[in-house]
C-alpha cells in the first residue's frame, strides 16, 4: 500500500461505507479497486481481473453497495437486489463477511442493510427465513442458489447488480450451466461484473454472453509474474515417507505465524493433521469429507490463532483470505500452474512478505517441471531433501536443535470424524507399518457445494499418500470339499 492510492472517499464512495472501512484500517485502495471503482459506480459492466489477494473483493463490493444504496428511484424492499455468485462455501462465506463489515453502517429505514449467504451443506430453513426476513446483498453458491429460486424461495426479478466473483474456478468445478439458468432469471437491465484471477478463453465468451460491452481492467501489466513478488519460493525433492518429518522440522522455522499445508486429496489432509497434531504442533484440516460445521469450526479457529497450522485441500485456496498467513507448504504438488498460484497466494499478501516451500516427490517432478517452466520460477530440478539435510535449516531458518516434535499431543479441532467414501471399505485395525489395499482414483481438487458436489476427489490413491498395495491372499480349497467333489 502506498500514498500513491486514492482513498475510498476520494473516490466518491459513501460515508457509511467509507467508515466501516477506515475502522478496518482499510482506507486507501488497491490498484483494481482504484481502476474498477469509477467505472462500477457509474454503473458499467466491466471484468476485472488481478492477482489474488489485491482487493477483488472490495473492488466489486464497495460498488454494489453504494449503487444499491443510492439509487433513489428505487427502494430497498428487502427483496434481493445484488447478487454474487461463488464457487465454494469458504468463499461465500469470506464474501459474505467483508461486504457485512463494509455494510455495517449502511441502514434502510429502521432496519440495517442485510447481506445473507446461501450455500450448500446446510439446512434450507434458516437460509429460506433469512430471505425472507429480508435480503438486500445475496451471495451464494451456483447450486444452492438455483434450488431455491426454482422452489420460489429466492426472487431474482429485482436484481440491479451481478457478480461472478472467481469465475474461472466455476468454470473449472462445472458450474457453467447453473450460472447460465440463473442469469436467465436475472433482469436484463442488471449491472454485471465479472472478477477472476486468471481469464481463459471459455471466461471471456461467457462474460461476451451476459455482459453489455464489457470493459477489461487488469491491475497490472501482462507481463507481470503471476505470483506475488514479496513471496519468497522454495522447492525440494522429499520422500512421501520422510515429508511428515520434513514438514514438523519447517513449522519450527524462526518468525513463522500462520501457516497453510495443502494436499491433492482429503485423506493426505487428515492424515497429515493427525500426524502434526500427535507431534504437538496446534493444527486442524479443511477438506471435503468434514461436515460443514467442523470445516467452519476450523477455519474460526485458525483465524482466532486458537490453532497456527491449517492442513486443506485446494478448496480452501480460493476462500480464505487472512492476511497474516506467513507461510504455506504444498505437501502434494499441485495439478497445475494455476492452483500453485491460488495455493501460495494465501502469503504474501496486501503486501506483506510470506513463503511458499513445495515438496516435490519424485513421480511428481514431471507434474513440476511443468508448473516451473510455465510460471518461469527458475526451480526444474529440486534438490534432493531430508529433514536431516543440512541445507534444509540453512536456507528456511530452521533452528538446528528442532526434533519431529514440539510437545504432547494436541486434541483434535475437528467436531466431527471425516465420514470415509462410498467406494472405501472400512479398513480393519492393524499393526503400524503394514501395507494397507486401496481402489485406484485420479485425484480431484478442491470441492464445491454441498449436494451438488463432485465425489471425485474421494478417490485418492494409495501412491498419493506413499503407499504401496497389498497383495491379495489365494484361499485353498478345504480338503473336504475336495474330497466331497471327488
Amino acid at each position: 500500500m502506498t500514498a500513491l492510492n486514492p482513498t475510498f472517499a476520494k473516490l466518491g464512495v459513501r460515508d457509511e461505507i467509507v467508515r466501516a472501512l477506515t475502522e478496518d484500517g482499510k482506507e486507501h485502495t488497491f490498484a483494481i479497486q482504484e481502476l474498477t471503482l469509477p467505472l462500477a459506480m457509474a454503473g458499467d459492466d466491466l471484468i476485472g481481473q488481478a492477482r489474488t489477494g489485491m482487493g477483488k473483493t472490495l473492488a466489486f463490493g464497495v460498488p454494489l453497495l453504494h449503487e444499491i444504496t443510492s439509487d433513489e428511484n428505487r427502494p430497498l424492499t428487502g427483496a434481493p437486489r445484488a447478487l454474487v455468485v461463488v464457487p465454494t462455501r469458504e468463499l461465500c462465506l469470506q464474501v459474505s463477511s467483508d461486504l457485512a463489515g463494509a455494510a455495517k453502517y449502511l441502514t434502510v429505514g429502521d432496519r440495517k442493510l442485510s447481506v445473507v449467504s446461501i450455500y450448500g451443506g446446510r439446512a434450507y430453513e434458516p437460509q429460506v427465513d433469512a430471505l425472507r426476513a429480508g435480503a438486500d446483498v445475496v451471495v451464494g453458491t451456483p447450486g444452492r442458489l438455483l434450488d431455491l429460486a426454482q422452489q420460489g424461495h429466492l426472487q431474482l426479478g429485482g436484481i440491479s447488480v451481478l457478480v461472478l466473483d472467481e469465475a474461472d474456478e466455476m468454470l473449472d468445478l462445472g458450474f457453467l450451466p447453473d450460472i447460465e439458468r440463473i442469469l436467465r432469471l436475472t433482469p436484463d437491465s442488471r449491472q454485471s461484473m465479472l472478477f477472476s484471477a486468471t481469464m481463459p478463453d471459455p471466461i471471456i465468451t461467457l462474460a461476451r454472453s451476459f455482459m453489455n460491452q464489457p470493459t477489461h481492467i487488469r491491475a497490472e501489466s501482462p507481463q507481470s509474474s503471476a505470483v506475488h513478488t514479496t513471496t519468497d519460493q522454495f522447492a525440494y525433492r522429499a520422500h512421501a515417507l520422510d515429508k511428515v518429518e520434513l514438514v514438523s522440522r519447517i513449522l519450527q522455522v524462526r518468525g513463522r505465524g500462520a501457516t497453510m499445508i495443502f494436499t491433492r486429496t482429503k485423506r493426505t489432509a487428515q492424515k497429515v493433521s493427525d500426524e502434526l497434531a500427535e507431534r504437538g504442533f496446534k493444527v486442524g484440516a479443511v477438506h471435503g469429507d468434514l461436515n460443514q460445521g467442523a470445516r467452519e469450526k476450523a477455519l474460526k479457529a485458525f483465524r482466532t490463532g486458537e490453532i497456527d497450522v491449517l492442513v486443506a485441500t485446494d478448496v480452501a485456496a480460493r476462500g480464505i483470505d487472512i492476511d497474516d498467513v506467513t507461510h504455506v507448504i504444498n505437501y502434494q504438488c499441485p495439478e497445475d500452474e494455476q492452483a500453485y498460484v491460488h495455493r501460495i497466494g494465501r502469503t504474501g499478501r496486501a503486501g506483506k512478505t510470506g513463503v511458499a516451500i513445495t515438496l516435490v516427490d519424485w513421480d511428481e517432478l514431471a507434474r513440476w517441471q511443468m508448473i516451473d517452466k510455465a510460471l518461469g520460477l527458475g526451480h526444474p530440478d529440486p534438490a534432493e531433501t531430508y529433514s536431516s539435510s543440512p541445507h534444509l535449516y540453512e536456507e528456511l531458518d530452521i533452528p538446528t536443535d528442532a526434533t519431529g516434535k514440539v510437545g504432547p499431543a494436541q486434541p483434535a479441532k475437528q467436531a466431527k470424524r471425516p465420514a470415509r467414501d462410498s467406494a472405501e471399505k472400512p479398513s480393519r485395525a492393524r499393526p503400524k507399518g503394514t501395507r494397507r489395499r486401496t481402489r485406484a482414483g485420479k485425484p480431484v481438487s478442491g470441492h464445491p457445494e454441498g449436494e451438488n458436489a463432485p465425489k471425485a476427489e474421494g478417490a485418492d490413491t494409495a501412491a498419493a499418500d506413499g503407499e504401496q498395495p497389498a497383495r491379495r491372499r489365494r484361499r485353498r480349497p478345504r480338503k473336504a470339499a475336495a474330497a466331497t467333489a471327488n
